[in-house]
């Protein structure tokens, strides 16, 4: 569905609409009968008849028919080349979206960084199947980028489209990558990006790229990069990143790759309407993927020929599909969507090709699997926390049977005799206290002691030299 033309995201309406058609039809029997009038009065003033046989180039410059309603295209304009920045080559940046709310920040955060001239790309999206705001936040994100003060960060015109396609598979990357769901999916994609297509290209695209949302990182110069190999059909590899417990990396599309002897074989044992998926044990057709022959040191240059072609990013000359190359949904010898338009394309003689060392990397979605996996993790830190704190705990009670506490006995001993001493001085003057006061409690009851007289010795006798001398007597 368009937005209505007061909407602000308005394009300029290309190619030849039916009254469009009839018009031009009657400007051509005007310029035909003009032509033979004055054919007849040469003829009738010279008497010669000049009449040659009619053609287009006798029908006056579109330029100066004065008709606003009637555009003139000469489609060898329009046959992309190498370096369509500088010959102003316009590119139909095509994005099919479903449930994709969560990851549209993300895309117009690239599409802001495209050195690529944005007044040079049109933007075309289709909404479909969606239960999520995709609409009310791509609505948000287009506003703000075409609100730039920067006029050159803001693209050519832009149009939305929806159309729901009844798709059934639901958008977890175990339901999207289920081998059962495959089949119907690829085909109902095909679908999609078909009617996006036929809707959004106009004859002044010389290009078309196609873009899924949930692109993680990707060069900002991935326009120029591609089209400077000047192929119809060209991708990048695609990888994806992984927790450290997975590997850390991996390769994402499988669907880019070139045909085996075992793949043609399986072909051929299999229904007129099976569609053959790549990464199945189901079906092993032992190809060689554009995936798995990434360096990462090596030449972002090189090419490889390939049959079928994934659908995370393409760039295609616009002239591909108005020669009537399309995203088959149906089995196009035993394909679909994008692997059946790299092998109809294939089968029409344009060149196909990938780029085994220019690397874009998707998003990383955990699949059933390995969110059971992160769970029984998440288990596990657990109860190594557990097993750490009683481990701790073991520890310091069975270390302390070992530690030499010789020092910290002294210490305690030093002490113990140090209050003994206080104690034992305490005591003494405590006793001594107590001995004080009871002698004298005693004197107050007996009064003062009497001074002993002995018969026949005088008081001089008493001291200590004179008993001396009366014991000795």
């Amino acid at each position: 569905m368009t937005l209505p033309k007061s909407n602000m995201f308005d394009r300029n309406q290309g190619g030849l609409a039916p009254s469009t058609r009839k018009t031009l039809g009657l400007v051509s029997v005007f310029g035909t009968a003009l032509y033979l009038c004055l054919s007849i009065l040469s003829w009738v003033f010279s008497g010669e008849l000049a009449l040659v046989p009619f053609t287009s180039s006798s029908l006056p410059p579109m330029a100066d028919l004065g008709i606003d309603s009637v555009h003139h295209y000469d489609l060898a304009d329009y046959t992309g080349s190498a370096r369509g920045q500088d010959r102003n080559e316009r590119v139909l940046f095509l994005v099919p979206l479903r449930d994709a709310a969560a990851h549209l920040p993300m895309l117009f955060a690239h599409m802001d960084k495209m050195t690529y001239p944005h007044v040079l790309i049109d933007l075309a999206f289709l909404v479909s199947d969606s239960k999520d705001d995709t609409m009310g936040v791509l609505l948000k994100e287009l506003n703000t980028l075409q609100s730039n003060r920067d006029v050159s960060k803001r693209f050519g015109s832009i149009e939305i489209f929806e159309k729901d396609f009844g798709q059934a598979v639901g958008q977890g990357f175990s339901d999207r990558h289920g081998f059962e769901a495959q089949g119907p999916r690829r085909k109902l994609m095909a679908r999609a990006r078909n009617w996006l297509l036929s809707v959004a290209l106009r004859p002044d695209h010389s290009w078309v790229y196609w873009r899924d949302a949930d692109v993680e990182k990707v060069p900002t110069t991935i326009m120029e990069d591609l089209m400077s190999h000047d192929k119809d059909v060209i991708v990048p590899n695609v990888w994806r990143p992984l927790p450290d417990w997975l590997g850390n990396e991996q390769p994402y599309d499988l669907n880019s790759w070139k045909e085996s002897d075992a793949g043609l074989r399986l072909a051929d044992t299999l229904d007129e309407d099976a569609v053959i998926v790549e990464g199945y044990a189901e079906y092993a057709t032992w190809r060689p993927h554009l995936a798995y022959l990434r360096d990462p040191f090596g030449d972002i240059h090189v090419e490889m020929e390939l049959d079928g072609i994934g659908g995370v990013s393409i760039l295609a000359k616009a002239a591909v599909f108005r020669h009537g190359a399309h995203f088959p949904a149906f089995s196009f010898q035993k394909h679909a969507e994008t692997e059946g338009f790299g092998k109809m394309c294939k089968r029409m003689g344009m060149s196909v090709v990938g780029l085994p060392h220019y690397t874009i990397w998707h998003i990383y979605e955990p699949s059933d699997d390995d969110l059971r996996h992160m769970e029984w993790m998440a288990q596990q830190d657990e109860l190594r926390e557990k097993e750490r704190v009683l481990k701790e705990a073991h520890d310091k009670v069975w270390q302390s049977g070992f530690d030499n506490v010789k020092q910290e006995w002294e210490r305690e001993r030093e002490l113990i005799l140090k209050n003994v001493e206080l104690d034992f001085d305490v005591h003494q003057k405590v006793r001594a206290k107590k001995a004080e006061e009871q002698s004298k409690a005693e004197a107050k009851v007996h009064g003062p002691e009497e001074e002993k007289v002995v018969p026949g010795v005088g008081k001089a006798a008493l001291q200590p030299d004179a008993v001396k001398k009366v014991v000795q007597g």
